[in-house]
């Protein structure tokens, strides 16, 4: 499990405990306590927005769902990957570099850390299950303000 994994855990666990924090600041408080305040690792941006977007879709246990995500491109791929868990849970035996070009359909896109955090959450049971399909078909927010 790599540090971004343990960092959607904790923030979960963190969210989980103290009802009154959002995940937000959560991520920042468990993610400047793993890589250190203000570093590049701390403010990654990829695996961060991955892990809000679910939060935001009220996708993870213990935290409503909400507007907490930068990056509608972030939620889409962690969705997208649990589309496919779903499908077939045996994907989260494997790599999270798998998942990611299974989410890719062949785009080349370098893997930023969003499929550990979605195998993480998944693998520690921490994600509702729901329904996506609406979630993946819906236009982004940055979409329906373009509109």
């Amino acid at each position: 499990m790599n540090k971004y994994a343990q960092a959607a855990l904790e923030t979960a666990k963190l969210c989980s405990q103290n009802k009154q924090i959002s995940p937000r600041i959560a991520w920042e408080q468990v993610t400047s306590h793993i890589f250190g305040k203000g570093t590049s690792s701390q403010k990654k941006g990829c695996p961060r927005d991955a892990f809000l977007g679910l939060c935001e879709e009220g996708l993870v246990k213990d935290i409503p769902a909400g507007n907490y995500c930068d990056s509608s491109k972030n939620k889409r791929y962690a969705l997208s990957a649990i589309a496919l868990l779903k499908q077939d849970s045996t994907i989260s035996n494997q790599p999270p570099l798998l998942l990611w070009k299974r989410v890719m359909k062949g785009e080349q896109k370098v893997h930023n850390s969003q499929m550990d955090v979605v195998s993480a959450l998944w693998n520690s049971n921490l994600l509702i299950p729901t329904n996506t399909a609406h979630l993946l078909t819906s236009p982004s927010r940055e979409e329906e303000e373009s509109n």
